[in-house]
């Protein structure tokens, strides 16, 4: 009961994270980013790009964020949307994503602003759901090789066919459950820990 229990909490995590990684929509630039229409004209009938990256700097300034680089600030414009861009990219699928993470296939969905919080959560839950898993069907995996072992011992003294005597399928299921489990752990927990790494800098995968 107590196993079930946990493992029934764990699920409803890891479904609920899962559900609001997938559909929790990624949040667009709020208005203040974009170009006004004179801002707009000043740019495109600018020819000289230095005179073009003043007038982004310019309209930048007045933003509350910026971006630093190795050559120090990166202002950069999304001519799709006249966009100043800091920390956005743009992607066909994912229009303009605020924060920008990365597109993620499990979820096919955009990681980013909205949603990196449900998605960072996603990956602990699986960590600790796999780790469950594996953690108790270990003991099983453990009790059925010796005790397959002794049987095994007793039916060949018998000279008894070992294959129509045992259960093949339960011990097809505990290795495949256990191994599974472990390997989804260890890549999770690769993962996971990146993305930590990532938050601790305020960083993002792009």
């Amino acid at each position: 009961v107590a196993y079930l229990v946990v493992f029934h909490i764990l699920f409803v995590l890891f479904v609920w994270t899962y559900w609001k990684s997938v559909f929790t929509l990624p949040i667009q630039p709020g208005k203040k980013f974009h170009m006004s229409y004179a801002d707009q004209e000043r740019y495109e009938n600018e020819e000289r790009p230095e005179v073009q990256r003043q007038i982004l700097a310019e309209i930048a300034r007045k933003l509350p964020v910026y971006t630093r680089t190795g050559n120090g600030v990166s202002i950069r414009i999304m001519s799709v949307a006249y966009l100043i861009i800091f920390n956005f990219s743009f992607l066909s699928f994912c229009r303009c994503v605020l924060k920008m993470d990365h597109h993620c296939p499990w979820v096919n969905n955009c990681i980013g602003f909205s949603n990196y919080k449900f998605f960072l959560l996603f990956l602990a839950y699986s960590l600790l759901y796999c780790l469950y898993i594996a953690a108790t069907v270990f003991k099983y995996f453990i009790k059925y090789w010796t005790v397959s072992h002794e049987i095994r011992l007793l039916f060949h003294l018998l000279s008894v066919s070992w294959a129509l005597l045992t259960n093949g399928r339960s011990k097809f299921h505990i290795l495949f459950l256990l191994f599974v489990a472990i390997m989804f752990f260890v890549s999770l927990m690769f993962l996971f820990g990146y993305h930590c790494w990532l938050v601790s800098r305020n960083r993002s995968t792009l």
